[in-house]
């Protein structure tokens, strides 16, 4: 992780920023593994390494969201949408197959590729909450019938691994969709789509 005196500095310099453009002070700063030198201003490194999110990547977190996710149960009902909680978690369990499994869904042509990086890759990746009834890609649609428990587990390994693998893995990589992402970006795609679909369903 940064030495002290670096984040001392990352402090110094949030405290200068948030007094001139009135941000919040209550971030997540990741400041592991990155390379400081005297060309660098603060406020890229605020820019590049700030997660206004909950960081998937910390155990803490990662507990967290498993403790909801063991929240559920086959009968829990969803607040709205259609889909029931089985096929929730199954939909949920695609976003992490985009990573882990190559090959199980299809890449899209470069045409389609442009579209998605230019009109839906923020909406995925920034801190917005996502819309009640959002239209749902077609890889994400579930209709048939899934086990709960399968995909349950399936579900916790899948927030465990990418907590183990750790933020440092994500920096750069390719997604499945948008071209490659940084850190803070793979950050919010994980955990708004988790917290999205588990309020859904009230855990």
């Amino acid at each position: 992780f940064a030495h002290a005196e670096v984040a001392k500095n990352i402090k110094t310099a949030t405290e200068q920023i948030t007094k001139r453009k009135k941000l919040n002070c209550n971030t997540w700063l990741t400041t592991g593994y990155c390379c400081f030198t005297k060309h660098t201003t603060y406020s890229k490194i605020l820019k590049n390494y700030t997660m206004a999110l909950p960081d998937v990547f910390s155990k803490d977190i990662a507990d967290t969201i498993v403790r909801r996710i063991n929240a559920l149960s086959p009968t829990t009902q969803p607040k709205w949408g259609k889909m029931n909680v089985g096929q929730m978690l199954a939909h949920c369990n695609v976003t992490y197959e985009m990573v882990y499994e190559n090959g199980k869904h299809p890449q899209a042509n470069f045409f389609m590729k442009f579209i998605l990086k230019t009109f839906i890759k923020k909406l995925v990746t920034n801190e917005v909450p996502y819309k009640q009834n959002s239209q749902t890609a077609p890889a994400f649609v579930i209709t048939d019938s899934r086990d709960f428990e399968a995909e349950k587990k399936r579900l916790i390994n899948h927030v465990y691994k990418t907590q183990q693998a750790g933020a440092a893995h994500f920096e750069g990589k390719e997604s499945h969709s948008f071209g490659m992402l940084n850190r803070t970006e793979w950050n919010n795609m994980f955990y708004k789509h988790l917290d999205h679909h588990l309020t859904q369903f009230g855990a």
